[in-house]
């Protein structure tokens, strides 16, 4: 009698990046190589910039064929920001944040003319509440609407797409300015993980089925007894019933 066939192994997709928010260089690439096939797209940010993260990034996008998605929140003067990402999209990545403030968003498409690099605005960071907002003088509102607010304006000064909560996603996705642009989403846990320092959270199915195109995820993996086991569980939600992807590109 032949054996039972085990059951598939989800292949890779790129709707799952993973943030590689480890020490430096090394540390990050180890992890990779553990992840292996399993991972496509992989989120690279300020902690580890001074550890090789840029040298990183493109050995992996050069060497290994993934996507990188570059998290510098940048904000400056609109001249400063536009030179910064004009020589950060000479390293052909994929996508690359500034904050939402509109002068910061038309500066970063500008120096990102040319290339393929995607600009995704930054709203309201996922680990922040209402009352984070008070305490940084932020005008007053419910977060949501805050959150509705700030990508409609970066939408409207040209941004390819925003960083936002799960919670806002369907939201988000329900402006007539989202049409064919991208919402990534940090905050995301699989049911029973820890919160760690985020405040507006969903699952990964959850986020997907509102209308995220991306899902950041990286605590739940990256420190997880078998990493790659991880990876596979949360592509095995994404690919489930549970999870529709609207406007997946």
């Amino acid at each position: 009698m032949s054996a039972t066939p085990a059951p598939a192994t989800p292949a890779s997709d790129d709707r799952l990046i993973v943030a590689l928010d480890v020490p430096n260089a090394l540390q990050g690439l180890a992890l990779t190589e553990q992840l292996g096939d399993a991972v496509s797209f992989y989120k690279i940010g300020l902690g580890m910039l001074t550890g090789g993260g840029l040298a990183l990034a493109n050995e992996l996008k050069q060497e290994h064929g993934k996507r990188i998605f570059l998290d510098m929140k940048l904000f400056d003067i609109g001249n400063t920001v536009e030179n910064a990402v004009r020589g950060l999209a000479q390293f052909d990545l994929d996508f690359l944040t500034v904050h939402g403030d509109p002068h910061v968003v038309r500066a970063a498409k500008e120096g990102a003319s040319g290339k393929d690099l995607k600009i995704l605005a930054v709203t309201i960071l996922t680990s922040l509440n209402r009352d984070d907002l008070d305490a940084g003088l932020i005008k007053a509102g419910d977060v949501q609407d805050l959150v509705i607010e700030r990508a409609a304006k970066a939408f409207e000064a040209g941004a390819d797409g925003v960083i936002a909560s799960p919670q806002e996603a369907a939201l988000i996705r329900a402006l007539p300015q989202s049409e064919g642009r991208l919402i990534v989403t940090p905050g995301v846990r699989p049911a029973g993980a820890e919160l760690g320092d985020q405040k507006r959270v969903a699952t990964p199915a959850n986020a997907v089925s509102d209308g995220a195109d991306h899902i950041v995820v990286g605590r739940p993996i990256y420190r997880a007894e078998d990493p790659r086991a991880a990876a596979h569980a949360i592509l095995a939600e994404l690919n489930s019933a549970q999870a529709t992807a609207p406007n997946r590109h």
